[in-house]
């Protein structure tokens, strides 16, 4: 079959997938309808729990915070990959609908064809769903344009959770002109109709602003967007919780002091520098490791180039590549690291994003190994949270030696538990979950009373961020 009648045959099964979700949507909305079960927000994302990603745990807080407020919350979302991991049951008041869509090789939804499985299904389910008071929805643009639409047929707002901006991170991966036009056409048509857009940090929020084109004195969009960070939950991610005992270790081959990567590896992080330089590290400190947890769509490519570093003196694998694994069980080997790698490659159209992984590895009291530019860098430097280096396998293998050396001295020495706390105390004063879910929240709920976007302003509100053109995310 071409690659033409392919797409046409996975369009045609999609549509029809769509008919009957629908209809089998239709049947669960009567029943709710009988039930008076209607109101609240309805949460619409491709990714959710027990789906581990930073917009995962995003929504989950929201949809936490929402709850403890009394607001009903049902989710649309895709169904979870077969090998992700079990997680907590979906909280009390949270209602999660979940929908076979297609995934690619590594198990992501992404790429037109399986954002259409989850995007033409959805539309109908909105479509038949009880009307809620509001609307949050996650990228991608073809999923914002989807609420868009069924949005206004319904008379619903919506509020954009703006992680990033794809147009621009298109553009930054050379994509075709043709092909970038049309994503920023899109993503500006999901974000124009928005009675609120959240934006995770300056640079998403300025460049939303461009993408719509808002004009630095414009008050209706400068109330529109609004500035909350990505945060963690610190209970989870405590720098008093248990380290990996002897026998784990011994389990998946740890025989010495480790780095830990916990998370996604995507193309756009270019993880693959920490293997490179561990190369380097092990001339000097043989028995350094490299542990992955996690998955991604670099995951083929970090593994081919761990294959090639040799064992160490006493045999153990240099990089250890290991599946995702649950938050709980992740914090545990992020407190038994010499510090966390968290990397972001430049001149991807991500300078500006900020990795919830810096957030978990600090929350655990480890230091943090950032390879890159932009915010994080900044922070690393400037609150003393560990390392910040180019993202270069020499500049890499620099850092990871002394944080080595740092390691064996403050474990030496008994230091190792103050640092911790203090990395710890820095995350629950600027990145508790708790908190940011709260103010993700308060937006939400301000989009479904229908506050009037030009003149309500709220001292809750203190970290809108009026916007320029000046920066390009």
């Amino acid at each position: 079959m071409s690659a033409r009648g392919f797409v046409k045959a996975s369009l045609g099964a999609l549509v029809l997938g769509g008919a009957v979700a629908a209809l089998a949507t239709a049947v669960t909305c009567r029943r709710c309808a009988r039930s008076g079960r209607d109101g609240g927000v309805l949460v619409a994302t491709r990714i959710h729990l027990p789906e581990a990603a930073a917009a995962s745990f995003r929504l989950d807080s929201v949809e936490k915070a929402l709850v403890a407020h009394g607001v009903a919350v049902r989710v649309l979302t895709s169904q979870a990959p077969a090998d992700a991991p079990q997680g907590d049951p979906d909280p009390d008041g949270v209602r999660v609908s979940r929908w076979p869509v297609l995934r690619d090789s590594s198990g992501y939804l992404r790429g037109y064809v399986p954002y259409l499985s989850f995007d033409l299904p959805l539309a109908l389910r909105l479509l038949m769903s009880p009307r809620p008071e509001a609307i949050l929805v996650e990228p991608p643009p073809t999923t914002g344009a989807v609420v868009r639409v069924v949005a206004a047929l319904r008379r619903i707002p919506y509020v954009w959770y703006a992680a990033d901006v794809w147009s621009a991170a298109a553009a930054s991966t050379g994509a075709a002109d043709i092909v970038v036009r049309a994503v920023e056409k899109l993503e500006a048509f999901a974000v124009g109709g928005a009675s609120r857009v959240i934006a995770v940090n300056d640079g998403v929020a300025q460049s939303v602003a461009e993408l719509v084109n808002a004009a630095e004195d414009n008050d209706v969009w400068a109330q529109r967007i609004r500035v909350v960070p990505n945060g963690i939950d610190t209970a989870v991610f405590d720098a008093h919780g248990p380290t990996p005992s002897e026998k784990d270790r011994a389990r998946i081959g740890l025989s010495g002091p480790y780095f830990v990567y916990a998370g996604t590896a995507s193309e756009w992080q270019g993880a693959d520098v920490f293997v490179h330089a561990l190369a380097q590290v092990r001339r000097t400190h043989p028995k350094a490791q490299l542990l992955f947890l996690g998955r991604g769509t670099a995951w083929q490519e970090i593994t081919e180039a761990a294959s090639q570093l040799p064992s160490g003196p006493d045999g153990s694998p240099a990089v250890i590549m290991h599946p995702a694994v649950p938050a709980a069980e992740a914090a545990v080997w992020q407190r038994g690291a010499a510090a966390a790698l968290v990397s972001i490659k430049p001149g991807q159209g991500y300078d500006f994003a900020y990795p919830t992984k810096v957030l978990s590895a600090l929350g655990c009291g480890t230091p943090v190994l950032f390879a890159g530019h932009g915010p994080v860098s900044a922070d690393v430097r400037d609150f003393d949270l560990g390392w910040a280096a180019e993202h270069d396998a020499a500049a890499v293998a620099e850092a990871m030696r002394t944080a080595l050396d740092v390691y064996d001295t403050e474990m030496a020495s008994g230091a190792r538990p103050a640092t911790a706390q203090r990395f710890h105390d820095w995350v629950e004063d600027h990145r508790s979950l708790r908190a940011t879910g709260q103010s993700a929240a308060r937006i939400v709920q301000e989009a479904a009373a229908g506050a009037d976007d030009g003149s309500k302003k709220n001292d809750e509100f203190n970290d809108v961020r009026r916007v320029s053109e000046e920066q390009r995310w």
